[in-house]
């Protein structure tokens, strides 16, 4: 299974101040935040790992070993006439989780938000930038991408991480799964990335990936 490896150079300071909440904060120091991303980059242990496995859009069952059958209406409907699917892990490591963990137990409360929602914003870019190797790659075999989709995205339900946990090697870069279906490190992401053959009929290539495709109304970090 291919291993992902690569380092962050810079963490984006305004997708920090929005996981922090801090959007419409106008008057918020920016230098908290970008000593936020700074401190972050320091901790930070990016590593992935990635499988492609045909797909089966008619009974919405992914090849792999054992089989794994997507379900879920907006994942089903996101996957709808791809042909293989890239089942992809990555996290920015635990000891960035431990800093954040570190700092609230101290009541460094204002500084851990901050290192916690850097931290978010660099799991984000290490699986984007992942995502963007992927289209180079398959664009030379006449495929194009769907975004990346995880379990809980939409009504795809949570409990589905037990099946992916397993096919996209995410024990190989040390991730655990909870029993609550929550990956550890905190700071790590599951996806499955649709592939479709650049002659298809349906084209998903403007589609983009935001806020409107997910029905969590009431999440903190929406735009």
């Amino acid at each position: 299974m291919p291993i992902y490896n690569a380092r962050i150079l810079s963490i984006d300071v305004q997708e920090t101040r929005r996981y922090a909440g801090l959007r419409k904060a106008q008057n918020f120091g920016e230098q908290n935040i970008r000593d936020a991303c700074e401190e972050a980059l320091l901790l930070l242990d990016v590593r992935g790992a990635w499988e492609v496995y045909d797909y089966d859009s008619a009974s919405r069952t992914v090849a792999s070993r054992p089989p794994f059958t997507i379900a879920g209406k907006s994942i089903i409907k996101h996957l709808d006439g791809c042909e293989k699917v890239i089942c992809m892990s990555t996290t920015v490591g635990f000891e960035i989780e431990r800093a954040i963990t570190k700092k609230f137990e101290c009541g460094e409360y204002l500084s851990s938000v901050l290192l916690d929602a850097a931290a978010t914003a660099a799991v984000e870019q290490a699986a984007d930038a992942m995502e963007k190797n992927f289209a180079a790659h398959f664009a030379k075999d006449g495929f194009k991408l769907r975004w990346r989709f995880s379990p809980g995205y939409g009504d795809w339900d949570l409990t589905q991480q037990a099946k992916l946990f397993k096919i996209c090697g995410a024990e190989q870069i040390g991730l655990r799964l909870s029993s609550a279906m929550m990956l550890e490190p905190r700071k790590s992401v599951t996806a499955v990335i649709g592939l479709e053959k650049i002659s298809a009929q349906k084209n998903f290539s403007s589609e983009k990936k935001s806020c409107a495709t997910c029905d969590k109304l009431d999440c903190p970090s929406r735009t």
